[in-house]
């Protein structure tokens, strides 16, 4: 079965760190871009963070840059996103998704460009 599989969300209180992972079951992520996305309680999904295939060129949304950064293993199949200083607004469903391209566009991802998608993993940021 062909899926992105996410890990490592939880409870974290605010500064705290997490480090997430998509993994690729059934298929190589090799050759496309990996993008985070998160959905808070009652927002609409935004984009976080993108990867390219080589994972030479990274782009970040504004509200996470300077705290998080993503990076990938293409040996394990798998991208990470190591969020640092994390806060309370941080909190949702993080999602990670696959492009059909290998690049990047623009700064943070947009939805409408990635066809293929993991089932998310809850981050939790709270006292």
């Amino acid at each position: 079965q062909l899926q992105l599989v996410e890990s490592g969300g939880g409870l974290v209180q605010p500064g705290g760190s997490l480090r997430l992972s998509c993994a690729g079951s059934g298929f190589t992520l090799n050759y496309n871009a990996i993008g985070w996305f998160r959905q808070a309680p009652g927002k609409e999904r935004e984009g976080v963070s993108c990867i390219s295939s080589s994972g030479g060129r990274t782009t970040y949304a504004d509200s996470v840059k300077g705290r998080f950064t993503i990076s990938r293993d293409n040996a394990k199949n798998t991208v990470y996103l190591q969020m640092n200083s994390l806060k309370p607004e941080d909190t949702g469903v993080y999602y990670c998704a696959k492009r059909t391209y290998s690049s990047c566009s623009g700064y943070a991802p947009a939805m409408s460009e990635y066809p293929f998608w993991g089932q998310g993993t809850q981050v939790t940021v709270s006292s």
